[in-house]
């Protein structure tokens, strides 16, 4: 019998990428996002059995499907739900949802603000390219008012959704954007994120440069932010509201405490569930 002691188990970012091949249009963001939650993974060290990374429906969505984690791929605009639910009846698990400015801030928007609001401690990660780009075009949430496209001839001239300000007003306790075209920068966003306790936003911006070519211009454009995060909501609040969209960085980091109810134990076993739903 050895007694030489068990050696630890080193994960690497390969680790947590499945045999799956990603299937996205060249030179789109999410290839480089799905490297970042990857690398980001490693960094923690997290084992794949105790980490969960649940999605909606979109582009950004397929991601669960790329990772050796467990997943959920939900419904549209349900995935923070699904998160939620999961974390709180498994605190012990790692929580990360992915998804898109349309599966997120559309149909999902509602649930959005409640995420932020209820504070429990999962990390939201959302790949916004300003436009739906698995339904061909269409203008989504964040698109701006002027953006003239087959499908929105002379713009839409409706004014922008903000998640930022929306997250920050209701209630996450971490606030960031990162931009796609830095990998390392935006691993390091999301371990950062992931340690950060209660609910943690990052929008990530994530050019999709099928349907928005002049998105391949935003590597030019986006800068890290000018100040250091803040702890105080009101002066997170004046400067998120005078942003101009490209400032990259930790813009708010809050103490309050996430929610999480008492686990009790279950009080029905999976096979006698399994028998009430026979036919």
């Amino acid at each position: 019998m050895s007694t030489a002691p068990a050696q630890a188990v080193t994960w690497t970012p390969q680790d947590y990428k499945s045999d799956y091949k990603p299937i996205w249009c060249p030179g789109c963001g999410d290839y480089s996002v799905l490297s970042s939650v990857t690398k980001a993974f490693a960094a923690l060290q997290l084992k794949p059995e105790d980490t969960v990374v649940v999605s909606g429906i979109g582009c950004s969505s397929r991601i669960p499907a790329y990772t050796s984690c467990y997943g959920f791929h939900g419904v549209h605009g349900r995935s923070l739900v699904a998160g939620t639910g999961l974390k709180i009846a498994r605190p012990e698990l790692t929580v990360v949802v992915a998804g898109g400015d349309g599966d997120g801030y559309s149909i999902g928007g509602n649930h959005f603000l409640h995420a932020c609001r209820r504070n429990v401690d999962i990390t939201y990660i959302v790949m916004d390219n300003h436009v739906y780009g698995m339904t061909k075009g269409q203008p989504s949430p964040t698109t701006e008012p002027d953006w003239v496209s087959k499908l929105s001839p002379g713009g839409t001239g409706v004014r922008t959704f903000h998640p930022l300000v929306i997250a920050l007003a209701a209630g996450a306790n971490f606030v960031a954007r990162a931009f796609a075209g830095d990998p390392n920068g935006t691993a390091e966003m999301i371990a950062e994120a992931i340690r950060t306790p209660g609910f943690s936003f990052i929008e990530i911006l994530s050019p999709c440069v099928t349907f928005r070519p002049e998105q391949r211009e935003w590597k030019k454009v986006v800068h890290p932010a000018s100040v250091q995060w803040t702890d105080d909501p009101a002066r997170a609040a004046r400067r998120v509201m005078t942003d101009d969209g490209f400032n990259v960085g930790v813009l708010y980091k809050g103490i309050r405490p996430p929610y999480q109810p008492p686990v009790g134990k279950a009080r029905k076993r999976v096979a006698d569930l399994e028998k009430e739903f026979a036919i």
